[in-house]
């Protein structure tokens, strides 16, 4: 018992005095982790104003900077664990890294697919930043593309995070890709109006309007008879912001209101026609006489 006590005090004694050992080493590690962290700030602000001078993709800058961060961050790492242990070689960690590759991908196989994918966006760069996308059930501007996830502030000023896995693996409307974007508008009128005169001052109403671009040209068409009004469709371009399309519709809405009043163009109601009849005449319980029919 004595002798299973001396060993467990000795094997003690030598760990208590391997972490002294240690300990310098452990220390100018932590001070160097700490350095890096600041190196990295710093190499990110120089990464980022040189970029900025030579590359003109605002996605590509932000990829160049958030690289220039991870790489320095794993070079200090890599050089606070030689120094903190003195025995460990690099290739040593070559070695650890290639046998640990295999669980850290299955355990952060997310993780992975997420960088991979945002770093694809980021070259491919199928939107920019500040282009007003629609992202599954999500429709707003987008803020940033990180490694991780792509940051969209929907309209109503909520953020939304969206790993990147699943925005570079789904399909993604880009609103903003052009200078102009249409809008669709559909107005009815009266059978006993003048078709001619009705297309042509729609056409004028909307040329009139503050906001819609005269390029493309708007249009105007009939594309039905409805229950109770023959049905245009009115075509026309703005810029592609969400708020001028809105402010835009508002206006053309408004003169073409305007408009029908002043040129006498009814815009109808919905026309319902109700028959009438003696319900008590087909009542189940009186049986039809001799002459009668359903009809009278």
């Amino acid at each position: 018992m004595n002798l299973l006590l001396e060993r467990i005090q000795t094997s003690l004694l030598d760990l208590v005095g391997q972490f002294i050992q240690l300990l310098p080493g452990l220390a100018i590690a932590l001070v160097l982790l700490l350095l890096t962290g600041y190196a990295a700030k710093v190499t990110q602000k120089m990464v980022g104003k040189m970029v900025k001078r030579l590359v003109p993709s605002r996605s590509l800058q932000l990829l160049a900077v958030q690289v220039t961060r991870i790489g320095t961050w794993a070079v200090g790492i890599i050089i606070a664990a030689v120094i903190a242990f003195p025995d460990l070689r690099l290739g040593d960690i070559i070695g650890l890294l290639g046998l640990g590759s295999v669980a850290i991908g299955f355990a952060f196989q997310d993780i992975f697919k997420n960088f991979l994918a945002g770093i694809l966006l980021l070259v491919e760069e199928p939107f920019r930043l500040g282009d007003q996308v629609v992202m599954g059930d999500y429709e707003g501007t987008v803020e940033a593309v990180k490694i991780r996830s792509t940051q969209l502030r929907t309209y109503n000023g909520e953020l939304v995070e969206i790993p990147n896995a699943i925005v570079f693996t789904n399909p993604v409307r880009v609103l903003t890709a052009f200078r102009s974007r249409r809008t669709d508008l559909d107005i009815g009128v009266d059978y006993t109006t003048p078709l001619p005169l009705a297309k042509q001052t729609f056409l004028d109403i909307i040329a009139r309007t503050d906001g819609v671009l005269s390029a493309p040209e708007p249009e105007v068409d009939v594309v039905g008879f409805g229950e109770s009004s023959i049905d245009f469709k009115l075509r026309y371009w703005t810029t592609p912001q969400i708020a001028e399309v809105r402010r835009v519709k508002s206006r053309v809405a408004i003169a073409l209101k305007a408009g029908c009043d002043e040129a006498g163009i009814a815009i109808p109601y919905p026309i319902r026609t109700v028959h009438l009849f003696d319900q008590a005449q087909f009542s189940e319980s009186k049986p039809l006489e001799k002459g009668d029919s359903v009809g009278q």
